[in-house]
């Protein structure tokens, strides 16, 4: 059973559906008391920082996030809130992974960022590679947690990895067969 956190966001339905493509049980639900025997955890992924912070502390759900020791994935937003913190609405964020999110400021760029890209992961998750949507006004740099990159004016983190918590920038709910592969990928570590 895989827990949907539901910390506002507005692509629940799409990623219930991807799972359930993927004759995987699901639960959506903001109550830890029924989140907490499922075998892994999504962070949905449409949203604001401060919107999403802010429901995860009146749920009381940031300590439950930040001790969790089953799969986690965090979804755009959802991974965005991995970090320390992000300039979208100066917001401190769970800090399970190093580093700051920001926001794209290179005027020859649409921002958001709406449409399918290229991500190119590591030689162990090169089977991944090919195009994902994505749906960003924020990034995250590189670091030693990325896993996969993508270019959009600058080099991206795309898929982020720390113990058991990953983070895509990109929809795989968005992403048709591409998106399918990588949440079976997710799917297989839980």
């Amino acid at each position: 059973m895989i827990g949907i956190i539901d910390c506002g966001g507005a692509n629940l339905q799409s990623i219930k559906s991807s799972l359930d493509s993927l004759n995987t049980d699901s639960l959506t639900s903001n109550d830890w008391s029924i989140l907490q025997d499922c075998n892994g955890y999504i962070i949905p992924g449409v949203g604001a920082a401060k919107n999403v912070m802010d429901t995860l502390h009146i749920k009381s759900l940031v300590k439950r996030i930040k001790t969790i020791n089953k799969p986690v994935l965090g979804i755009c937003i959802g991974m965005q809130i991995l970090y320390d913190y992000s300039e979208e609405d100066d917001q401190k964020c769970l800090s399970i992974i190093k580093g700051k999110v920001k926001k794209f400021n290179d005027s020859s760029l649409a921002v958001p960022q709406m449409g399918w890209n290229k991500v190119n992961f590591n030689k162990d998750h090169n089977f991944l590679d090919g195009y994902y949507y994505f749906a960003n006004s924020y990034y995250a740099d590189p670091s030693e947690y990325t896993l996969g990159e993508s270019n959009y004016g600058v080099q991206i983190s795309s898929f982020i990895k720390k113990d058991n918590y990953y983070g895509v920038q990109f929809h795989p709910e968005k992403s048709s067969k591409q998106g399918k592969k990588f949440l079976k990928f997710f799917l297989d570590q839980v």
